[in-house]
């Protein structure tokens, strides 16, 4: 089949969950159809398009330009139009005038749209099976967010702008030929917006496992060890509530733990922690993670805030790293507390959690073991993404 997979960010490098996600989508499809991958950009990424030349028939390309100016205007065209911000952000014409000439020269069979954002151009394909690759229900994710924010302006903003959202998925929802969700309580949110009891094919966010080897941990592991997107709000919440509320309980039974918060444009009230005499280390974008991997004593996901599936957690358990999180964090993944995670809801909790597998290194083994079968069994992409192909050629559901 001709499949037009429509992106928001390019999936080469696979360095944050929403890229995890859809490069291992794109080699499962690889395998099987001709794909046409069409994506944003950020300056210049000519070297990450020639990595993902083997896997597609063709690449086309579109520069998202972001900045205070540009979002402003979006920001006036929403409250114009009604519609979500964040639509309106990255509706570009230069990206409506390529789908529109690529769907002039080539009959696709399939419109993928991976995340909502690119729904709005997978609309306009016409003559294909358009599928809307939710990876989560951003409505949710953006309630959530703003129930752990304090009153202000800011709080206001996403408090319009998930019930937009929550709107405007809903009829996109209903628009499309198939729907795809991470978890089945995306799927739930998903159906929630709509209105009605849709079909949603739920497929795991999926790993590769050869591209993840367990990690060889030290005898002395003593970091905790948290690897995300750090301008993400969520993941700036939950390391803000670890820091200040879980990590002095920590110190308090092992003063030689450190904590190592590694992932790209932290905010200034995480790099503000560095050097206050707690051994926390804030690093921004890192080239090569393995030797904090080495020294992980306890991988930790506080997440308090969010949706979808946590790519983070299933490179770690694919990695055999102990693992602790909270309830939202593993939310959606097959986990069992005390088989595969701790799992721990409040700050002295989540600290227990973390020193019980500090103090406990057969324990933390075994949790490691435990996750890595799971991963192998369960979310490898080869298993994970056969799915796909019954969605793909489904019989369109009469509205």
């Amino acid at each position: 089949m001709k499949v037009l997979l429509l992106t928001q960010v390019l999936p080469f490098p696979p360095d944050s969950g929403p890229k995890v996600k859809t490069w291992n989508v794109l080699k499962y499809l690889a395998q099987r159809h001709a794909v046409t991958l069409v994506s944003f950009v950020r300056g210049n990424q000519q070297a990450d398009v020639e990595k993902l030349r083997p896997y597609c028939h063709s690449i086309y390309t579109v520069p998202m330009m972001r900045g205070p100016l540009p979002d402003g205007l979006a920001m006036l065209q929403s409250f114009a139009s009604r519609q979500p911000w964040m639509m309106v952000r990255d509706d570009r014409a230069a990206m409506r005038a390529l789908i529109d000439r690529l769907c002039a020269e080539t009959q696709f069979d399939v419109a993928h749209a991976d995340q909502l954002n690119m729904a709005q151009y997978a609309a306009r394909v016409t003559g294909a099976r358009k599928i809307l690759d939710a990876h989560n229900a951003l409505w949710l994710l953006y309630k959530r967010l703003a129930e752990t924010m304090r009153p202000g302006p800011r709080k206001w903003l996403l408090e319009r702008d998930w019930r937009l959202l929550k709107e405007y998925e809903g009829r996109l929802c209903r628009e499309f030929d198939g729907l795809l969700a991470v978890s089945e309580e995306d799927a739930v949110a998903l159906r929630e917006a709509a209105g009605r009891d849709l079909k949603i094919t739920v497929i795991p966010i999926a790993v590769d496992t050869d591209e993840l080897p367990v990690t060889a941990r030290a005898p002395q592991a003593n970091h905790v060890l948290h690897i995300g997107t750090m301008y993400w709000p969520p993941n700036i919440d939950g390391m803000q509530w670890f820091i200040q509320e879980a990590y002095p309980h920590i110190r308090a039974a092992r003063p030689d733990v450190s904590l190592d918060v590694v992932g790209s444009r932290p905010p200034q009230e995480l790099t503000a922690f560095n050097g206050n005499g707690h051994n926390i280390n804030v690093t921004g974008y890192v080239a090569e993670v393995q030797p904090y991997l080495e020294q992980c004593g306890v991988f930790i996901v506080p997440l308090r805030a969010g949706g979808g599936m946590r790519v983070k957690i299933l490179e770690a358990l694919a990695r055999g790293l102990p693992l602790v999180t909270t309830s939202l964090g593993c939310e959606g993944i097959a986990v069992k507390h005390g088989q595969h995670v701790l799992i721990a809801d409040t700050p002295k909790e989540f600290a227990q959690a973390t020193l019980n597998l500090l103090n406990n290194r057969a324990l933390a083994d075994e949790l490691g073991r435990n996750g890595r079968a799971l991963i192998e069994s369960t979310y490898d992409y080869r298993a994970a993404c056969r799915p796909l192909e019954d969605l793909y050629h489904a019989e369109p559901v009469p509205a």
